[in-house]
Protein backbone atom coordinates (compact mmCIF):
# COMPACT_ATOMS: atom_id res chain seq x y z
CA UNK A 1 0.00 0.00 0.00
CA UNK A 2 1.01 3.51 -0.92
CA UNK A 3 1.83 6.40 1.77
CA UNK A 4 0.27 9.12 -0.23
CA UNK A 5 -2.47 9.46 -2.67
CA UNK A 6 -3.85 12.05 -4.94
CA UNK A 7 -6.19 14.96 -3.69
CA UNK A 8 -7.67 16.92 -6.15
CA UNK A 9 -10.52 20.05 -5.06
CA UNK A 10 -12.31 21.73 -7.43
CA UNK A 11 -15.09 24.14 -7.68
CA UNK A 12 -16.90 25.63 -10.46
CA UNK A 13 -14.67 28.58 -10.53
CA UNK A 14 -11.21 26.46 -10.37
CA UNK A 15 -9.26 23.87 -9.49
CA UNK A 16 -7.97 24.83 -5.60
CA UNK A 17 -5.45 21.80 -4.97
CA UNK A 18 -3.71 19.14 -6.51
CA UNK A 19 -1.13 17.54 -4.31
CA UNK A 20 0.11 14.10 -2.83
CA UNK A 21 -1.79 13.84 0.68
CA UNK A 22 -1.52 11.06 3.71
CA UNK A 23 -5.05 11.77 4.66
CA UNK A 24 -8.47 14.13 3.98
CA UNK A 25 -10.94 15.16 6.36
CA UNK A 26 -14.53 15.34 4.72
CA UNK A 27 -17.67 16.83 6.16
CA UNK A 28 -19.71 14.09 4.56
CA UNK A 29 -23.45 14.54 4.64
CA UNK A 30 -23.91 11.42 6.81
CA UNK A 31 -20.55 12.33 9.29
CA UNK A 32 -17.55 12.89 8.98
CA UNK A 33 -14.70 10.87 7.63
CA UNK A 34 -10.87 10.57 7.08
CA UNK A 35 -10.02 9.28 4.12
CA UNK A 36 -6.24 7.39 3.47
CA UNK A 37 -4.37 5.70 1.00
CA UNK A 38 -6.09 2.37 0.42
CA UNK A 39 -9.20 3.48 2.02
CA UNK A 40 -12.46 1.64 -0.09
CA UNK A 41 -13.74 3.07 -2.59
CA UNK A 42 -16.96 5.60 -1.72
CA UNK A 43 -18.75 8.39 -2.85
CA UNK A 44 -20.20 10.76 -0.29
CA UNK A 45 -22.03 13.91 -0.43
CA UNK A 46 -20.75 16.99 0.75
CA UNK A 47 -22.25 19.02 3.93
CA UNK A 48 -20.93 22.41 4.26
CA UNK A 49 -17.44 22.04 6.51
CA UNK A 50 -13.90 22.19 6.51
CA UNK A 51 -12.10 19.86 4.02
CA UNK A 52 -8.47 19.36 5.73
CA UNK A 53 -5.61 17.82 3.72
CA UNK A 54 -2.43 16.65 5.08
CA UNK A 55 0.65 15.45 3.22
CA UNK A 56 4.38 16.11 3.28
CA UNK A 57 3.62 19.69 1.67
CA UNK A 58 1.73 20.52 5.06
CA UNK A 59 -2.00 20.99 5.86
CA UNK A 60 -4.60 22.73 3.31
CA UNK A 61 -7.76 23.34 5.02
CA UNK A 62 -10.79 24.61 2.33
CA UNK A 63 -14.63 25.63 3.63
CA UNK A 64 -16.99 24.10 0.85
CA UNK A 65 -20.36 24.78 0.93
CA UNK A 66 -21.56 21.29 -0.19
CA UNK A 67 -21.00 18.72 -3.29
CA UNK A 68 -19.59 15.41 -3.67
CA UNK A 69 -16.58 13.76 -2.94
CA UNK A 70 -15.31 10.38 -4.65
CA UNK A 71 -12.34 8.09 -2.22
CA UNK A 72 -10.74 5.32 -3.91
CA UNK A 73 -7.24 3.57 -2.57
CA UNK A 74 -5.26 5.59 -4.90
CA UNK A 75 -7.07 9.26 -4.58
CA UNK A 76 -9.61 11.51 -3.06
CA UNK A 77 -11.34 14.08 -5.69
CA UNK A 78 -13.67 16.46 -3.99
CA UNK A 79 -15.96 18.30 -6.66
CA UNK A 80 -17.43 21.02 -4.25
CA UNK A 81 -20.20 23.74 -5.07
CA UNK A 82 -18.73 26.39 -3.53
CA UNK A 83 -14.70 26.44 -2.10
CA UNK A 84 -12.46 28.86 -0.47
CA UNK A 85 -9.32 28.23 0.93
CA UNK A 86 -9.36 28.79 4.78
CA UNK A 87 -6.78 31.68 4.69
CA UNK A 88 -8.79 33.52 2.23
CA UNK A 89 -12.31 33.22 4.17
CA UNK A 90 -13.48 36.47 5.08
CA UNK A 91 -16.52 37.66 7.19
CA UNK A 92 -18.23 38.89 4.08
CA UNK A 93 -17.67 35.00 2.21
CA UNK A 94 -19.61 33.58 5.56
CA UNK A 95 -22.37 36.34 5.62
CA UNK A 96 -23.06 35.60 1.85
CA UNK A 97 -23.11 31.94 2.76
CA UNK A 98 -25.22 32.38 5.44
CA UNK A 99 -27.73 34.75 3.36
CA UNK A 100 -27.87 32.27 0.72
CA UNK A 101 -28.52 29.55 2.99
CA UNK A 102 -31.37 31.29 4.53
CA UNK A 103 -32.84 31.96 1.40
CA UNK A 104 -32.96 28.47 0.27
CA UNK A 105 -35.12 27.49 3.82
CA UNK A 106 -37.15 30.31 2.81
CA UNK A 107 -37.78 28.62 -0.49
CA UNK A 108 -38.47 25.69 1.16
CA UNK A 109 -40.67 26.66 3.90
CA UNK A 110 -43.03 28.54 0.91
CA UNK A 111 -42.60 25.76 -1.45
CA UNK A 112 -43.26 23.00 0.82
CA UNK A 113 -45.55 25.03 3.43
CA UNK A 114 -46.60 20.76 4.93
CA UNK A 115 -43.60 18.57 4.03
CA UNK A 116 -41.00 18.88 6.68
CA UNK A 117 -37.96 17.20 5.08
CA UNK A 118 -37.40 19.61 2.27
CA UNK A 119 -37.33 22.13 5.38
CA UNK A 120 -35.42 20.32 7.69
CA UNK A 121 -32.55 19.76 5.09
CA UNK A 122 -32.75 23.08 4.00
CA UNK A 123 -32.53 24.80 7.82
CA UNK A 124 -29.80 22.09 8.47
CA UNK A 125 -27.94 23.47 5.65
CA UNK A 126 -28.13 26.57 7.53
CA UNK A 127 -27.02 25.57 10.88
CA UNK A 128 -23.91 24.00 9.16
CA UNK A 129 -22.99 27.12 7.56
CA UNK A 130 -23.38 28.76 10.95
CA UNK A 131 -21.42 26.23 12.75
CA UNK A 132 -18.26 26.53 10.25
CA UNK A 133 -18.21 30.64 10.71
CA UNK A 134 -17.86 29.64 14.63
CA UNK A 135 -15.58 26.28 14.14
CA UNK A 136 -13.40 28.85 11.76
CA UNK A 137 -13.58 31.99 14.23
CA UNK A 138 -15.75 34.10 12.36
CA UNK A 139 -18.89 35.13 13.48
CA UNK A 140 -21.90 33.35 12.18
CA UNK A 141 -24.20 36.51 13.26
CA UNK A 142 -26.54 33.91 15.20
CA UNK A 143 -28.70 36.52 16.67
CA UNK A 144 -30.16 37.23 13.23
CA UNK A 145 -31.31 33.91 12.24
Amino acid sequence: MADTMQFDLVSPERRLASMAVTEVDIPGVEGDMTAMPGHTPTITTLRPGLVRARGGEGEGDYVVTGGFAEIGAEGITVLAERAIPRGEMTQAHLDEMIAEAKAARDRAKEAYPNEPGPVDDAARLLEDMVAVGSHIGLDPKQASL
